[in-house]
């Protein structure tokens, strides 16, 4: 498990694969919303994050759904990678077939998509500054079907539900935990 929880070795692993500033900005914003549920709930920071920090470290070289997250899981494999991890990973789309069976699972699911929703809702805004961003402006453009229409709606509906959470004490705990990164995330 040493891989797992080595912040440094899973960073090479992402810039290796992910160049693009914004994917970059997508695994740390998905990164910082599960590393603070699992503080929230006691839970193996390092490694939650670590999840989160590789769950789509090979979607920008193997974007299509036959390859994505299957190459990573095996690219991972070959560096020592629980299965577990792998696992987790792997459950993050639906398309997989992999349950989300863990706590980790069902965060790191949650997590994925409104992460970068909040994101996108953070560069329309005239400061583009995440200090800006309220619940009620995320959940008013997550009505609007034109913005950010690559985001799966459903899956941020289904991810709340699975996790257990309430979706405005959702979308807060993750505003808030991106304003912990934000010059991270240049936001």
């Amino acid at each position: 498990m040493e891989n797992e929880k080595n912040r440094e070795y899973c960073l090479s692993i992402l810039k290796e694969y992910t160049k693009t500033d914004s994917l970059l900005k997508h695994a740390y914003s998905v990164e910082s919303c599960v590393k603070a549920y699992a503080e929230k709930w006691g839970e193996d920071i390092e490694y939650w994050g670590n999840v989160a920090l590789l769950h789509d470290f090979d979607y920008e070289m193997f974007p299509s759904e036959d390859l994505h997250p299957f190459k990573g899981s095996e690219i991972l494999k070959e560096n020592g990678f629980n299965e577990d991890f792998r696992n987790t990973i792997l459950s993050h789309t639906n398309y997989t077939g992999v349950p989300r069976d863990s706590k980790l699972s069902k965060t790191l699911f949650a997590c994925d998509e409104l992460a970068g929703f909040i994101l996108a809702v953070t560069y329309v805004r005239p400061s583009k500054s995440i200090e800006e961003v309220k619940v009620k402006s995320v959940k008013k453009k997550l009505k609007d079907k034109a913005f950010a229409r690559a985001v799966n709606r459903d899956d941020i509906y289904n991810g709340v539900k699975d996790l257990g959470v309430n979706i405005d004490e959702h979308i807060e705990f993750c505003i808030n935990a991106l304003k912990e990164n934000r010059e991270l995330l240049g936001v």
